[in-house]
């Protein structure tokens, strides 16, 4: 049975928010502009991609979000530095064994060396001191590639607030369009990363732009935040920089300047959950906004911005691809914001489907119908579409599939028996 639940939000003297977990800056409470609904029940929720994030007589203004820093990131540097020292001593004592060995002929790739760079969030940095980052987890399924991940915790696509000037010379921004910037070497990317970022900097200065044949680019979620603007129409360069969609065109352009050949994925921020102190439920991305929009608003520019473009949107948002939605969220986030090992493990395949596809290694039917459900998830699982219904309904991928053109999904025997007695019949 429907009813209708004003809750005041102000009613709450301490009431703290976290898109995952994440706290109010000090012990202010939010203040409500908006009234929450319920006017359908949790079992009774559907969520569509277009209307689920705009019914206006479900939406949650809240102020002062904030995302919290994970603690691995904090420690980041040390972490790497320590790994970075063990590493070196690992390389010195293969390079001693590999002397030893006669030299053999090279053997002939069946898959090309491919480079992939990734800007980010703490989504894509998490992970990145043990080597469970969504980049290091993606070389296991991507074959021959190397990945640079240069991701910051709490960064944002657009150039801070704080940051009045957005001349490149002067710019000292770990945002996306400081970062590409620092890549270009159109700002300093010392003095912007050493003191905190120096892992960071240290992959940036083994990228050669020339050679990337990817990026991989998300954020959204600090953005939303720290309240910038979904977009502007303004003229002025400055404006654009602090606009959400306008910073990511900007960033894009400058890689495309020095990266001509390359493509770009663009990933959407990540569903969230947001709670009060007790851990009763507020909101989640769909319905809690920062006053300008909602969280799966910034994802709907992030995928304006793929459109715009002309390449790939990664949908981290809108479950077309997996169930994170809210009665899964516990098992794909960490604190209601950042993805557990098991959620960076799902959305790195998902990635890799698309990547694998574009280099020609899989049929564009694995990456439209794998759909993952996290209950059902095994980590060593290798994805292969049911060969009826790409047979059925993916005619394209068939034919190439069927003759073995894909080099990471084979034909199975009893497809090829049936094919070879089609052939032969005439």
């Amino acid at each position: 049975m429907k009813k209708n639940i004003k809750m005041v939000l102000a009613l709450f003297s301490s009431l703290s928010i976290a898109l995952s977990g994440c706290s109010l800056a000090g012990t202010q409470a939010p203040e409500a502009t908006e009234y929450l609904s319920d006017k359908e029940s949790e079992e009774e929720v559907t969520v569509e991609e277009e209307d689920a994030a705009s019914a206006e007589d479900s939406i949650v203004v809240v102020n002062n979000l904030f995302e919290p820093v994970l603690e691995e990131l904090e420690h980041e540097d040390e972490i790497m530095a320590q790994k970075a020292e063990e590493e070196k001593e690992k390389e010195q004592e293969e390079k001693e064994k590999e002397e030893e060995k006669e030299e053999e002929p090279a053997e002939e790739e069946e898959f090309r060396h491919i480079n992939i760079v990734f800007f980010g969030d703490s989504q894509i940095a998490n992970g990145r001191s043990d080597g469970s980052d969504i980049p290091s987890i993606l070389t296991t399924r991507v074959p021959n590639c190397t990945v640079y991940n240069l991701a910051i915790g709490g960064s944002t696509a657009s150039v801070e607030k704080s940051t009045s000037t957005v001349d490149p010379a002067s710019l000292r921004s770990t945002s996306f369009l400081g970062m590409t910037y620092c890549l270009a070497e159109k700002s300093d990317r010392d003095e912007t990363l050493a003191d905190n970022n120096r892992t960071v900097l240290e992959t940036m200065n083994k990228v050669d732009p020339e050679e990337v044949d990817y990026y991989v680019i998300e954020y959204g979620a600090n953005d939303f935040f720290n309240e910038v603007p979904l977009d502007t129409q303004e003229y002025d360069q400055a404006e654009k920089a602090h606009a959400f969609y306008n910073s990511m065109c900007m960033g894009i352009d400058v890689l495309k300047s020095i990266s001509p050949d390359a493509r770009f994925f663009i990933m959407s921020p990540f569903y969230g959950v947001y709670v009060n102190d007790d851990g009763s439920y507020v909101g989640d991305s769909y319905i809690v906004s920062n006053g300008i929009g909602t969280l799966a608003d910034y994802a709907k520019k992030a995928r304006n911005v793929a459109e715009d473009i002309e390449d790939t949107f990664i949908d981290c948002m809108f479950i077309s691809r997996c169930d994170l939605y809210l009665d899964t969220a516990s098992e794909y986030l960490s604190d209601n914001l950042h993805l557990t090992l098991l959620g960076r493990q799902i959305f790195t395949r998902l990635l890799a489907h698309n990547i694998n596809f574009a280099m020609g290694y899989e049929p564009y039917a694995y990456l439209e119908t794998d759909f993952i459900k996290i209950a059902e998830y095994d980590t060593e699982e290798t994805y292969r579409c049911r060969e009826d219904i790409m047979r059925e309904y993916y005619p394209e991928s068939w034919a190439k599939y069927i003759k073995g053109e894909f080099p990471l999904a084979q034909p199975s025997e009893e497809a090829l028996a049936e094919y070879g007695e089609k052939s032969s019949d005439g």
